[in-house]
């Protein structure tokens, strides 16, 4: 009897919890969080392919976030790096800078915000051997880039944070505002 009173307790914690999540005013987080965790995905990114022993190595220099620019409900990412060959002995480096436009999501399995949907806006290439918007070298690093933003979350809930763990444990979904993405209840 002490034990089902326990659960039913535990229970009504759990609902009253998650109701109150619900007439909170959205959990949000800044371009500024997004940049820093991008940055740091990229940089654990670049650090397996090493570890796989492939030639190609990735560093970001800069990742710029703007969300909501006019009122629409997009993130522009401005990113500014270098890709660099390592082959014989040597590394062939090559400058780049992209800037894409995509649709914010929230993954509630992962508890994670990926960009999907990913539109190149500008590009350029700038290396010893050439220079300028090469449209088959941006298509393929295009390529790259919108793969691993589909794989790699931009920002993912950090569950040892009580609030950011009783968000993810609701269904939610990511809104996006001028200067940063708001979790708020899913329409379901």
């Amino acid at each position: 009897m002490l034990k089902q009173t326990k659960i039913w307790l535990l229970l009504l914690a759990v609902t009253v919890l998650a109701s109150g999540c619900a007439s909170m005013s959205p959990y949000a987080i800044s371009e500024g969080e997004i940049e820093g965790h991008l940055k740091k995905v990229v940089a654990e990114f670049d650090r397996k392919q090493l570890k796989g022993s492939s030639p190609l190595s990735l560093s970001l220099s800069d990742a710029d976030i703007t969300l909501g620019p006019d009122g629409r409900d997009v993130a522009i990412i401005d990113l500014r790096g270098q890709v660099a060959l390592n082959a014989l002995l040597t590394k062939l480096p090559v400058d780049l800078a992209l800037k894409v436009e995509g649709a914010p999501m929230y993954d509630s399995k992962e508890k994670a915000v990926y960009i999907r949907r990913l539109q190149l806006l500008e590009s350029s290439i700038d290396s010893p051997f050439f220079k300028g918007d090469l449209a088959p070298v941006t298509d393929n690093v295009m390529r790259l880039v919108a793969q691993m933003l589909e794989t790699m979350p931009v920002y993912r809930l950090d569950e040892t944070d009580l609030a950011q763990k009783m968000f993810g444990m609701v269904p939610m979904d990511v809104r996006v505002a001028p200067g940063r993405l708001e979790f708020v209840m899913a329409d379901r």
